[in-house]
Formats: structure tokens, C-alpha cells, sequence
């Protein structure tokens, strides 16, 4: 398996730093607001990385944390009149609602920065100790000069940044390129006691601290959208590599952009769409495919033809698992027989070609295809004579590589209950011969865009 590592610019074969097991940390939201479109690509691209590596049997410890102390979080606190914490609260359970419905799965520890303090506070201390840490007027800043590896994941030159126009001009500061490590507290801002007096921690401290306190000093893989490289991850690597004297991070992981209809995301342009505006249109699942539709380096483009195209194509995902599970119900042979059982081989290439793309820097994009060339030749290989071993060989085989990529494991139980419980009640109609409201019960599903079809078998449905 060959992941692209941003620190060399190459596909590396993927070897983890103990057999079996995986490491892995992903930057996870400042809990301030919703959660945008952004940002829920890199929930669900490393959430699709993780399932991965767990389909090929590793275990994987994977840690995504919560940054809830922060200039914004403090500002939307004095907005709407009430704490910090409380803000940090609100949010986090708003984002657990809208990564549920992505499909985006409990990360092994979440941890918050408000959780974290004394680990930050120990781990400032050791990088002051050693020089790389100083501290004026109870802002602690980092030194990046004294850091010989600084921009060695950006591909930066630090001479050039410090004459650049991006870093921001601090007096205090011995070089532009300094960060803060601790900020000492302002009025009306929430602090805690340290060495250098009340204050809060930097941005960049946290990820540090709480990646090597649940991971490790090394880790596997350190993920993040591409706009973290710089300067967020390449503060990360001077902190923790000062600090430990140990190698941060083994693969580096960035995902591309997302653009919307070809234009930069932004409020000014009002085309700045949060993950819960988008889901009063479209189920999460819906959203998931579109962001697992290119492959996870390649920008993507969000617009609602596009997301129109995802919600059709995961309908005939669906379609597939729904019309396996009924010929299951009410297949009449137990047994495989020998032309099963060879169709059932060849069906095997499906999941090595799934394997294959994925195991190339997880294409997601091509595991799609495989996926859905898996879904035809199961369309055309199965039917009301096929055996019920064949059948359930086939739909476990299907139903765990869409698992993989998140698909086909949520919110259809719910519906499928819904559609079911009015099929059963206009059987009962009709078996009443009351056909007006059969009649109707089959109206208001089609207009909902469930077809359904009466068979020797009972009454099949599915998706317009």
C-alpha cells in the first residue's frame, strides 16, 4: 500500500512504525459555529482512510481533537452573551450531529484543549528550558531560527518567509516567523495559571501536545486539509521534534481544495455553505459520496449538478443492496451450486481491482467505479432462482467494500421502515379489497420516487 507523503512530494510504500498497528492523528474543528463544506472534507477523506486501514486489519488508533479556546470561539462567546466553554459545548455537539450524519465515525479519543492545559503548560516549559521557547511580557513565542528544520515540510525557506509580506509584524517578536506558544490573558478572556501568568495556549502548541500525549512522540500518519502545511503543520514539527528530539511524524497527509461553481468558498461572495445548510436538501450520505467522488488530493468543485449526480448514483448503490436483500427473503434454494459458485469467483476481481485503486494512495475515485461495476455484474447475475448462500456470499461482499467507503449503513433502516410499514398496509387494503386507499398508499410513495413492483414473491421496491 503507497500513501503520498506531502513532507517528500512522493508515494511511499506504507510500512506502520509497529506491525499491525497505526498511529494516527487528524486536526479536527474550531468549535465555534457549523462546520462548512471545507472542512467536512478532510472529516470524511481520513475518516475513509482510517475504515481502510482497518478493511486491511490494522488497528488503528486514531485521535482528532477539539480546539475550545480560541479568538473566535472567545468572540462568538461575548456575540451571544454566554461562555467560552459553553460555546465549545454547543458546537462540538452540533459537530457530532453533522458528522454523524456523514458517516464520519468517533475518532478513538477527542480530546479538548481545554482538557489538555497542564500537558501544554509541561510542554512549554521543556521547550523554554531548551532555548527554543522565550518569553516576553507573559507571551511565550517560539524561536523558528533556532529550529534548523524549519520548512522542511512547506518546502520553505525561512529566510524567505521572514522577508515575505504574509508573516504578521510583532515587536515583541525576535523574528516574523516567531509564533506563540502561550498568550498571556486580556480582559474578559478566559485564562489559566502558568509560569509566565494567566493566559491561554498558542494554536499550533495544542496539536503537539495532545498528539504525542495519546500517540506517542512518533507517529504513524498526521493528516489535514492543504491549507494546515503551512504554518500550522510546519509549527507542529518544530514544537514536537524541539521538544521530544524525536523524527513528529512519519506520512504527512493534505487534502485539496473544494471550490464552489469554480469559485473560492467565501461569505463576501455568499456561496459559503455549512454541512447542516446542505443537509435540509440532501442526506449526509449523499454529501459523503460527492466528497469520496475525486480522489483526495484533487480539488473538487461543489455545485448542485454534482451533488444531484451523487445522489443518483448512491440511490443505485442502494437499489443494489435492496434488491438482494429481498431475493434473500424469499429465495427458495439454500444451497450454492457450481455456476454460483464460479460466478462467485469471478465477482472476487471486483473486490482485488477495489483493492488495488485503494491501496494506490486510497483512490477513492476508482474504488467508486469498482463498486459499481461490482453492482452490475450482481444485477446481472442474480434473480429469484439464485440460491440463498449465493445470495448472502454476495450482499456481504458488497455491503463491506461500500462499508469501507462509508456507503449503504445508515438512515435506509429508518426509511426502509417507513416504506415498508406502508407496503404492509396496502397489502392489508387490498387483501380488504379496499383499492382506493391501495390506490393511494401507491401514489404517495411514487411521489416520494419509490417504484413499486407486485411479483409472485410479494411486492418489490426501489428508488426512482
Amino acid at each position: 500500500m503507497k500513501i503520498y507523503n506531502t513532507q517528500s512530494n512522493r508515494k511511499e510504500e506504507f510500512i506502520p512504525l509497529n506491525e499491525g498497528k497505526v498511529n494516527f492523528y487528524v486536526c479536527g474543528p474550531t468549535v465555534y459555529n457549523f462546520f462548512h463544506i471545507g472542512n467536512a472534507r478532510p472529516f470524511v477523506v481520513f475518516d475513509t482512510v482510517r475504515r481502510y486501514l482497518e478493511y486491511k486489519g490494522y488497528k488503528v488508533n486514531y485521535v482528532q481533537n477539539f480546539t475550545d479556546v480560541d479568538d473566535k470561539i472567545i468572540k462568538k462567546a461575548i456575540e451571544e452573551g454566554i461562555t467560552s466553554q459553553e460555546v465549545g459545548d454547543k458546537y462540538i455537539k452540533e459537530y457530532f450531529e453533522d458528522a454523524d450524519a456523514l458517516g464520519v465515525r468517533r475518532a478513538t479519543k477527542h480530546p479538548r484543549v481545554t482538557e489538555t492545559i497542564p500537558e501544554i503548560i509541561d510542554f512549554i516549559k521543556i521547550l523554554v528550558d531548551k532555548g527554543y521557547g522565550y518569553v516576553k511580557n507573559g507571551n511565550v513565542y517560539y524561536d523558528t531560527k533556532k529550529f534548523k528544520g524549519y520548512g522542511k515540510l512547506s518546502g520553505q525557506n525561512i529566510d524567505d518567509l521572514v522577508s515575505g509580506a504574509r508573516i504578521e509584524v510583532n515587536v515583541e517578536k525576535k523574528s516574523p516567523t516567531d509564533f506563540v506558544l502561550w498568550k498571556n490573558q486580556k480582559p474578559g478572556e478566559p485564562g489559566w495559571e502558568s509560569p509566565w501568568g494567566m493566559g491561554r495556549p498558542g494554536w499550533h502548541i495544542e496539536c503537539s501536545v495532545m498528539s504525542t500525549k495519546y500517540l506517542g512522540d512518533t507517529l504513524d500518519i498526521h493528516a489535514g486539509g492543504q491549507d494546515l502545511i503551512f504554518p500550522h503543520h510546519e509549527n507542529e514539527i518544530a514544537q514536537s521534534e524541539a521538544a521530544t528530539g524525536a523524527p513528529y511524524v512519519k506520512y504527512w497527509m493534505h487534502n485539496g481544495y473544494i471550490t464552489i461553481n469554480n469559485e473560492k468558498m467565501s461569505k463576501s461572495k455568499g456561496n459559503f455553505f455549512t454541512v447542516r445548510d446542505i443537509r435540509k436538501d440532501y442526506d449526509g450520505e449523499v454529501l459523503r459520496f460527492f466528497l469520496l467522488s475525486a480522489h483526495y488530493r484533487n480539488p473538487i468543485n461543489f455545485n448542485r449538478e454534482l451533488i444531484e449526480q451523487a445522489k443518483v448514483s448512491l440511490e443505485r448503490l442502494y437499489n443494489t443492496k435492496k434488491n438482494l436483500e429481498h431475493l434473500e427473503k424469499h429465495a427458495t434454494l439454500s444451497d450454492m451450486n457450481d455456476s454460483e459458485k464460479k460466478i462467485l469467483e469471478e465477482m472476487a476481481s471486483h473486490e482485488s481491482k477495489f483493492v488495488e485503486v485503494m491501496d494506490d494512495d486510497m483512490n477513492t475515485a476508482d474504488a467508486l467505479a469498482s463498486l459499481f461495476e461490482f453492482s452490475k455484474h450482481i444485477n446481472s447475475e442474480t434473480n429469484e432462482n439464485s440460491s440463498k448462500e449465493f445470495i448472502k456470499a454476495v450482499f456481504d461482499k458488497f455491503v463491506e467494500l461500500s462499508s469501507v467507503l462509508g456507503f449503504l449503513e445508515k438512515q435506509e433502516e429508518l426509511l426502509d421502515g417507513d416504506i415498508q410499514k406502508l407496503i404492509d398496509q396496502r397489502q392489508l387494503a387490498r387483501k380488504e379489497k379496499n383499492y382506493a386507499l391501495s390506490d393511494e398508499i401507491r401514489d404517495n410513495l411514487s411521489e416520494q420516487g419509490i417504484v413499486l413492483e407486485d411479483t409472485p414473491q410479494g411486492v418489490k421496491w426501489k428508488r426512482r
